[in-house]
């Protein structure tokens, strides 16, 4: 048997990246898949991909950072499903430039969504969770909220929030059976950085002791893992997938 086997997951930022690797991942654990996108038509390519592996995949469109759209977007997975099992808070944004540059709405739309998004679907869903007396959330945060980044100060302030958002709610749902942890990627391969210039990614190549850019599976495989009973005795804990680099940070 799968060892998701009979679980639900919501994933957001489910329509590329980490987040449609993650589902897929998931899926082909076993798990059931509700997909949280800003657009749902932007979640196709990740529904077939759930449905080709066998499992039930259902498209929801919700800006995290809303409240009344998560609390109704939670309504809508937990009457389609029946229960939520596993939650990854995935959604993020960027809107880099130098703190002495920076506007209010480009700090505001980074902490609005990375932050404030997770705690807006924590909360939602953790309800659900206590009632069933268990369940995994998984938070994606990043290893720029625990070693900071120039030009990166929203959305390294959004991860760290993150981090100290997944402990405390892992401190206070432990004794639901709620667990509750954070992954922490580096550089990750995606579009983004496939548009970084030779010498751009040779410097950050460097910074690496593994010498590889990270895929979006390398992330997911963890994911998958914290959402398992595999993972029955880890709470609180942010999982690093950077390849090494905070090693030496």
């Amino acid at each position: 048997m799968a060892q998701l086997e009979g679980k639900t997951a919501l994933v957001t930022g489910a329509a590329r990246g980490i987040g449609q690797a993650t589902a897929l991942r998931l899926a082909a654990a076993g798990a059931d898949v509700a997909l949280c996108d800003l657009k749902a038509e932007w979640l196709a390519e990740t529904a077939a991909g759930v449905r080709a592996a066998g499992r039930r995949a259902e498209s929801y469109a919700v800006d995290v950072s809303d409240a009344a759209g998560v609390k109704s977007a939670v309504e809508a997975v937990a009457a389609d499903f029946g229960r939520i099992d596993i939650l990854v808070n995935n959604a993020g944004i960027t809107r880099d430039g130098l703190l002495l540059r920076m506007s209010e709405e480009d700090w505001d739309a980074v902490l609005d969504v990375n932050l404030k998004g997770t705690y807006l679907f924590t909360r939602a869903v953790a309800r659900l969770m206590v009632k069933q007396r268990g369940g995994a959330i998984v938070n994606i945060a990043s290893i720029i909220g625990l070693i900071g980044n120039a030009g990166q100060c929203n959305y390294a302030a959004s991860k760290a929030g993150v981090i100290a958002l997944t402990k405390s709610v892992a401190k206070e749902l432990a004794g639901r059976g709620v667990r509750a942890n954070a992954v922490a990627p580096g550089f990750i391969r995606t579009s983004m950085t496939d548009k970084l210039s030779e010498e751009t990614q040779q410097r950050m190549l460097e910074a690496i002791p593994l010498k590889r850019f990270g895929s979006p599976e390398d992330v997911a495989d963890v994911v998958v893992f914290l959402a398992g009973d595999a993972a029955a005795y880890v709470t609180g804990q942010v999982v690093n997938v950077c390849g090494g680099m905070v090693t030496c940070a």
